[in-house]
């Protein structure tokens, strides 16, 4: 049911407004990737550097950096995006759609939120997913989008890592 996946959304994003406060640290822009020449002369794809790197800074900190992502989504849109936290799911029992996220916990394991992902290329869940609640690392591209009136942020062309 949408009324369902739109309460559960709001309520991540009621924690979020209601979070525990912290430091605001907010990264800068870095170069685009280029493309490099393989052996055998055919381009390839060079990885983009991370913009932002939430896997090595204190718990508070990544709390209040997500936080910030969420107040000011604008700021961030287009940066390449490092984070790591719990894998969750949900399917839209109306739409059958589904939405991956990590969840990040405060230092004090009070407050929680979460950002979804896409994750590139071709994946089915549950077969080619952790289990729910692994902790999970995710790198993508920090994106909007709108479902009929409701903004939500997103993290496209991710790529996802976790310990099997």
């Amino acid at each position: 049911m949408k009324r369902q996946r739109i309460l559960a959304l709001m309520m991540i994003m009621m924690m979020a407004l209601s979070a525990c406060g912290g430091e605001n640290n907010t990264a800068t822009q870095s170069e685009p990737s280029t493309k490099q020449a393989s052996l055998d002369g055919a381009p390839v794809k060079a990885e983009r550097p991370v913009d932002l790197d939430l896997t090595q800074i204190s718990g508070t900190v990544v709390y209040s950096q997500v936080y910030d992502m969420m107040a000011e989504p604008d700021s961030y849109i287009g940066q390449r995006i490092k984070m790591k936290g719990g894998f969750s799911y949900y399917q839209d029992p109306d739409t059958k759609r589904e939405y991956f996220a990590t969840i990040i916990a405060d230092a004090a394991a009070c407050c929680a939120q979460g950002i979804e992902f896409v994750w590139e290329g071709e994946h089915s869940y549950p077969r080619d997913y952790p289990p729910l609640d692994t902790e999970i690392t995710v790198t993508g591209t920090f994106s909007t989008y709108y479902e009929g009136e409701n903004m939500y942020v997103q993290l496209l062309d991710a790529q996802v890592e976790w310990n099997a």
